[in-house]
């Protein structure tokens, strides 16, 4: 599904043959000396790992992009409407060493068809969850037993198939929260609104060309972007969107990378 990206650079080793006629000289137990072989070349990421040093302290309160000063991005993607894209984003995940932070709708399928594959990148940090309630509700158009629900239902579903509840990330479907949904999310353990600086305006089906164009805008330092995991054109770009981070010299981030919320 991807015309992508090789994960680095590997060199094939040969064995070597004996030129005809030539006679190899048996060691002293008669065997066959083995020849000595170059150790195989690491496969590099195409991508830098997040940088170490302290985290940034946030309040609990709505967050659009990353604090302090650094070459940091954090692209976040939303929903999950499509199994093939969950995974595509994956295996670009596996490919390059990118981190992401995906903001889950419970309900969509794609998030159990590709457990077992999310599994081990969530435990080991380069995958994070956030929640993004049950099936894409407005929060600010439902009561607050409603909002319960929706973000309930998610943390419970996080906890079980991926060990991790999402807390204290939650992202409000279009964007929509107040101080009443903010206030029942933070009783849940969400008492971080996350929005955003940028978007890759993939929630619908676009055309490569314009989701490129978005990139091309908003890929920045200290930015949060959004994306979804919807439609295939963001299948076919990876290696363009790549190609953006590496010019402008930024390390793919996970909000628990780089964020830690005030006590």
């Amino acid at each position: 599904m991807l015309a992508l990206l090789a994960a680095g650079t590997a060199v094939a080793l040969t064995g070597c043959a004996t030129a005809e006629g030539e006679t190899v000289e048996a060691g002293s137990a008669g065997e066959i000396p083995t020849p000595r072989l170059p150790a195989p070349t690491p496969v590099q990421p195409l991508l830098p790992p997040p940088p170490g040093g302290p985290k940034s302290i946030i309040p609990p309160k709505p967050i659009t992009a990353l604090p302090g000063q650094g070459l940091t991005m954090a692209l976040t993607v939303d929903d999950g409407v499509s199994p093939e894209v969950v995974g595509a984003y994956v295996k670009w995940a596996k490919d390059t060493g990118a981190r992401f932070t995906f903001f889950v709708t419970g309900y969509y399928e794609s998030w159990t068809i590709h457990r077992n594959e999310l599994r081990p990148l969530v435990d080991s940090g380069q995958i994070q969850l956030g929640n993004h309630t049950w099936d894409h509700a407005a929060l600010t158009k439902i009561s607050s037993t409603e909002v319960a629900d929706q973000l309930g239902r998610t943390k419970t579903f996080l906890r079980n198939n991926f060990g991790v509840d999402g807390t204290p990330f939650y992202r409000p479907p279009f964007g929509y929260h107040n101080a009443a949904v903010d206030k029942v999310a933070a009783d849940l353990g969400y008492t971080v609104p996350t929005m955003w600086y940028g978007s890759l305006s993939d929630s619908g089906l676009i055309t490569e060309e314009y989701l490129l164009e978005c990139a091309d805008k908003y890929f920045a330092a200290q930015s949060i972007i959004i994306g979804h995991a919807n439609f295939p054109p963001v299948t076919h770009c990876y290696g363009q969107l790549v190609d953006i981070i590496r010019a402008r010299n930024l390390s793919l981030v996970t909000l628990n990378d780089v964020l830690q919320v005030q006590a």
